[in-house]
């Protein structure tokens, strides 16, 4: 008997490549109410840049942006507008964004410079908008030390807000922060003594899910209360996939959930796949593409298959959807 497709657009692979460098990663997606479409947030990695020296070419950028009706269709837009610059260099990165009472909120890890190496500070901006375009910085957080990245926010039960975020000097841990309103927070500290990058939270299937990218596959933890975490053993996105773009490990993520069902937005190097590894510093490996999945749920664990055919039927704020 064959099962009944679901209901959505069918996503195309890549579901996106950047214009302009080619080195999108790290997509954060939300849900613009003025403009009745959903926008991606990325890393806008220089992948085709041929002057860059070391890792710069993972410095240097603003955030793009691209923009969607139906989160299976994407197309570039620009790049966001921050003005917060307060050296002629600097590099943004990873943003999570969230709406509370008609306003954005993005939490980005910015680097003071473009660096030839990993050894430089990053912190943590609060940012807000209006129009997910044009972005005003509240403040620099208060975390942990000066070298914190990918901050993933979530709204409590009792309407307060969490943060996770990795804290690069603890072996590259998740810790975590809690605050009343966005604006103000407090350090809390260690979350998950994991090592792992672009932690994710999430509630799906009356459970909290935290994925976190292990370079290795994306980890995947469960919890009844947020602040005890469980491993599941096996790891999403580790294996190769076989379509366009899709050969290599799937890396930091975002995670929407819709109705019933839910999807994970992720990134890849297709030129790292094992099978046939493009040249270091090439062009080609460093090249960068968004990808996406359905996320499925079975004895307590999630899985997906990056193989079959992915639908995508994205649920708006406030809005009821039947998804079969």
């Amino acid at each position: 008997m064959n099962q009944k497709k679901p209901k959505g657009k069918l996503a195309p692979k890549p579901l996106y490549q950047d214009p302009i460098y080619d080195g999108a990663a790290d997509p954060a997606i939300v849900w613009n109410k003025k403009a009745k479409k959903w926008y991606m947030f990325y890393t806008n990695r220089r992948a085709t840049d041929p002057n860059a020296k070391g890792v710069t070419w993972v410095h240097g950028t603003r955030i793009g942006i691209a923009t969607s009706r139906d989160g299976a269709h994407w197309t570039y837009r620009d790049t966001a507008n921050i003005d917060y610059r307060p050296q002629a260099g600097y590099t943004h990165w990873a943003p999570d964004v969230v709406e509370d009472k008609g306003v954005y909120h993005m939490y980005l890890t910015y680097v003071p410079g473009v660096f030839t190496d990993w050894n430089h500070p990053r912190q943590i901006l609060h940012l807000t908008s209006k129009d997910l375009r044009n972005w005003h910085y509240e403040a620099t957080l208060p975390l942990a030390n000066d070298k914190v990245i990918d901050a993933s926010v979530y709204r409590m039960i009792d309407g307060t807000w969490r943060m996770w975020y990795n804290n690069e000097k603890d072996g590259k841990s998740i810790y975590y922060a809690d605050s009343p309103d966005l604006y103000h927070w407090q350090d809390k500290g260690l979350a998950l003594k994991e090592r792992g990058e672009g932690p994710k939270v999430f509630w799906w299937k009356a459970q909290y899910w935290m994925i976190i990218d292990k370079w290795q596959g994306l980890g995947v933890y469960s919890s009844t209360d947020l602040k005890t975490w469980q491993l599941q053993n096996d790891r999403l996105l580790e294996n190769p996939g076989t379509g366009r773009d899709d050969q290599a490990i799937g890396g930091h993520c975002d995670v929407v959930v819709s109705g019933d069902r839910a999807y994970l937005y992720y990134f890849t190097h297709p030129g790292r796949a094992k099978a046939a590894p493009a040249p270091e510093n090439s062009t080609a490996a460093k090249r960068s593409v968004i990808q996406v999945v359905e996320l499925r749920y079975q004895r307590g664990k999630i899985y997906c298959d990056r193989n079959a055919p992915t639908y995508v039927k994205l649920k708006r704020p406030g809005e009821q959807v039947s998804n079969y």
